[in-house]
Parts: structure tokens; C-alpha cells; sequence
């Protein structure tokens, strides 16, 4: 067992980007095991938004704006991240935490919802009840509800933990390292999903939605283990402060809300892809379940591949508002593949592009995270909870109308509406990858007076002058 640990070390400190972010006061060990919270929420994501809506889609014949407004409701909870922060920055608990409780919670919201879930497919299928699917879409709704409002609290309050935990100096490091190992838990999920699911019956997909909760509680629980420190007396309060006049002096700074407003572009961006790509891989390219699922494999690889590439650059004084928009000059790149795979009938040009999309959002992810983790002066909570907000939120309203999209202009396409060219059902999801190019440009915009003005890189404009033409 020491072996083993010990091999996991060091393959952790020599592989890891930012691995180099443990510190006396928090050791790679402490920080490894802290991070398995950042696994499990990526084990859920890949549940609800490759594995299970590619399901729903294809093998239930759901129409993909229903599943668009079931795979949008946990973002429900997105806004509400920065006042979650606020909270945990200021919880008074009698046990003496702030963290650990909404930690706990989360888990439990998540759980609960894992718990339903199931039961609810079987009714939607029409299994195991003799009532309408109308029951099933409720309680299913309810679930990824659930499910939702469980990993906003879960990770919000857990990267504030761990920022907590660590030295003002490594903190950007160690969160940074946090959010590689969410990558991890989307490959390592993606890849034990896909082979599970290989030969897809609904009897495996109930048994794996069970695992997948089960879980999530047991590496939470591990995660929390002795991380933080009881404070005697029984409580322990942060700053004082009521949230809107936090909010409204975190807001203030112009820099501050260009950034918001970069974060929010690109979440949409990077996001709209989120529920049909593996419906993509299905309908046009003819890929099976188990294949469409290990699309998240390749995209999370790619992302890796951006973490490690970002993580270099900001050692070497990169500026993140730079190293964001070159992130979003790949997503245009990955997209523009995409929308060619279809035409050519191309799996390696589609998986290509998947994969650079991955690339993309890890360069552009880290690089804003790193950019906000400077804004946290009022509270890490806060700012980590604002940065999620409205990546959350963007990405979210992304999925929504990616989902309307597919099916009002997808459907008006193949009845002929636009011509005989069009007859295909390519002609949907091509609007939206176009779409998402259109909100990866904006987002350039936004990051091109940032990159000017800040970072401890030496001053290097990046405006319209700097594109490819």
C-alpha cells in the first residue's frame, strides 16, 4: 500500500501540472486527497452531460430540447455560487467550520439526487410504472436538480477551502491543480462510462447511475478527512459584511467586469457543445454509445494538454488574459473541424476537433481562473463563486438555446425548409458550432484591454490587429 502511494506521488509531482503548488502548510499528499472532491464532481458531469444525455436523445427519442432544459437545470444553481462563497466566507458554525458544512451538504444534495434519478429513467422509459412519462421528466427534472445544486456548493465551497488551506503565493497553484484534477475525473469517468456502456441496455445505465452516486459520497468523505481545522470556541465568522455591498465592491472595477464579461463569452462558447456533441457523433456520424462517450475522453485529454502548456507559460510570467485568448483562437480552429467533419463524413476530423476543443477550454479556463483568483481581495469565496457564476450561468443559457436550435432550425432543415442542400440532419448543429465560433470571437474582444493593461508578463497588445486574417 506504501508502494502504491508513494508511486502516485511521484507520478503526481512529475506529471501534475502546477503539482509544484505543495507547500509546508499544505503537503501534495493533503492537497491530492483534498482534490478527490474535484473528481467526483467531474464523475458527475460526465454522467449527466455526455453519457446521459446522448442517451435520452438517441436510444429514448427525447426531444433534445427537453433534455437541453433537464441538462440546464443544475446550472439553476450557477448564480447563486458567489452568494454561496459569501456564506462560507462568513459561515458561524457551532461545530467551528466554515467550509466543511456546505462541503457536507452538497454531497448529500447530490447523493439524494443520484438516488432518484434511476427510478425516475425507468418511468420515462415506461418500466417499472404504469403511469405517463410526464411523472418520470418530473421527478427527472427534480434529480439533475438536485444533482446540481449539490456540486454548486460542493466545489464552490471546496476550491475555497483549498485556497484557505494554502499560502497566499501558491494559492492561484492550488487551485489551478484543483481544476486539472477535475479534468482527471471527466477522463478517468468518460473512459470506465464507455466501456461500461459499450453494449447499452437501460438495466446497465440504472446500475451505473447507482455506482455513480455511491461513489461520489465515498471520495467526498475521504476528500474532507481532517482538512479543516476546528476552531475552538465553537464558531468562527469571517469579515463583516452583508453580500450586496460585497458584490457591489467586488464589481466596481471596470477590469473586474471585462473579465466577468470574457468568462461569461467563452463559457458560452466552449459550453453549447456540451449536449450535442455525442448526439452529433450519433445522428451524422453514425457512432455508437460507447463511442460518443469516449469523445469526453479525448476532449479532457486536450484539455490536460492545455493545463500543462498554461501552467509552463504562467510560471514563465504569461499573462493570463493573453493565454485566455489563445485558448479561444483554438475553440474557433476546433469548431471550424467540427463543421467540416459532417460534409466529409470524417470520425477523425470530428474527434480532432473534439479534441482541440478540450485544448482550448483548459488554456482558457485556467487562464481565467488564475486572472480572478487576483481579484479575491474581498474573500476567496466570492471571487471563486463569482467566476463560477457566470461561467456556469453562461454556459448553461449556451445549452438551452444549443437545444432550440438543434430542434427548431434542425427540424425546418430536414422538412426542406431551406432547400434540399439542407435536408440533412447536420443542418441544426451546424448553426450552433457557428454560433459558438460567433461567442469565442466576442470573447476575444473582451480579453483584448486586459491583456494590454495587466499580467506580470511584459506589456503585449492583443487586439484585432493580432488575428489571423
Amino acid at each position: 500500500m506504501s508502494r502504491a502511494a508513494g508511486l502516485w506521488m511521484r507520478v503526481g509531482e512529475r506529471l501534475l501540472p502546477f503539482a509544484d503548488a505543495a507547500t509546508p502548510e499544505l503537503p501534495l499528499p493533503r492537497l491530492l486527497r483534498l482534490s478527490l472532491f474535484q473528481v467526483s464532481v467531474g464523475l458527475a458531469m460526465v454522467l449527466l452531460n455526455a453519457t446521459l444525455n446522448r442517451v435520452m436523445i438517441v436510444e429514448l427519442a427525447i426531444p433534445s430540447t427537453i433534455v437541453a432544459i433537464l441538462i440546464a437545470l443544475p446550472l439553476l444553481f450557477a448564480p447563486l455560487r458567489a452568494l454561496i462563497g459569501h456564506k462560507s466566507d462568513n459561515h458561524a458554525s457551532v461545530l467551528g467550520w466554515k467550509r466543511v458544512p456546505y462541503i457536507w451538504g452538497g454531497t448529500m444534495l447530490s447523493f439524494a439526487g443520484f438516488a432518484i434519478l434511476p427510478f425516475a429513467l425507468l418511468v420515462m422509459t415506461g418500466r417499472g410504472s404504469t403511469g405517463g412519462a410526464i411523472y418520470g421528466e418530473i421527478f427527472g427534472a427534480l434529480a439533475f436538480l438536485m444533482v446540481g445544486a449539490g456540486v454548486a456548493v460542493t466545489q464552490t465551497a471546496g476550491l475555497a477551502l483549498a485556497n484557505d488551506l494554502a499560502p497566499v503565493d501558491a494559492r492561484p497553484k492550488v487551485v489551478s491543480l484543483l481544476y486539472v484534477m477535475l479534468l482527471v475525473g471527466m477522463l478517468l469517468s468518460s473512459l470506465v462510462l464507455g466501456r461500461v456502456l459499450t453494449d447499452f441496455t437501460e438495466t446497465e445505465l440504472v446500475q451505473v447511475i447507482q455506482g455513480v452516486g455511491l461513489v461520489t459520497f465515498l471520495l467526498n468523505v475521504i476528500a474532507l478527512w481532517k482538512q479543516e481545522a476546528r476552531q475552538p470556541g465553537g464558531k468562527r465568522g469571517g469579515e463583516a459584511g452583508d453580500f450586496s455591498t460585497r458584490w457591489a465592491d467586488f464589481t466596481a472595477s471596470p477590469t473586474t467586469r471585462r473579465l466577468l464579461i470574457a468568462v461569461g463569452l467563452g463559457a458560452a462558447g466552449f459550453g453549447m457543445q456540451d449536449i450535442l456533441l455525442e448526439p452529433y457523433g450519433g445522428q451524422v456520424l453514425g457512432l455508437s454509445v460507447g463511442s460518443t462517450t469516449m469523445l469526453t475522453a479525448l476532449s479532457s485529454a486536450g484539455t490536460l494538454i492545455g493545463l500543462a502548456l498554461a501552467a509552463r507559460a504562467l510560471a514563465r510570467g504569461a499573462d493570463p488574459a493573453w493565454l485566455a485568448g489563445m485558448g479561444a483562437l483554438a475553440g474557433i480552429a476546433a469548431f471550424a473541424l467540427v463543421v467540416l467533419s459532417a460534409p466529409f463524413g470524417s470520425v477523425p476530423l470530428f474527434c480532432t476537433g473534439a479534441t482541440i476543443i478540450g485544448f482550448g477550454n483548459g488554456l482558457f479556463a485556467v487562464a481565467t481562473l488564475t486572472a480572478a483568483m487576483a481579484l479575491g481581495e474581498v474573500g476567496s469565496g466570492l471571487a471563486l463563486g463569482a467566476w463560477g457564476a457566470v461561467q456556469a450561468s453562461a454556459a448553461g443559457l449556451g445549452i438551452l438555446v444549443a437545444g432550440a436550435i438543434r430542434d427548431g432550425i434542425g427540424g425546418l432543415a430536414v422538412r426542406g425548409a431551406f432547400g434540399e442542400a439542407l435536408m440533412t440532419p447536420a443542418t441544426g448543429y451546424s448553426i450552433v458550432w457557428h454560433l459558438e465560433i460567433l461567442a469565442l470571437f466576442a470573447s476575444l474582444i473582451a480579453l483584448g484591454p486586459l491583456a494590454r493593461r495587466t499580467g506580470s508578463a511584459p506589456p503585449r497588445a492583443f487586439g484585432l490587429s493580432e488575428f489571423p486574417t
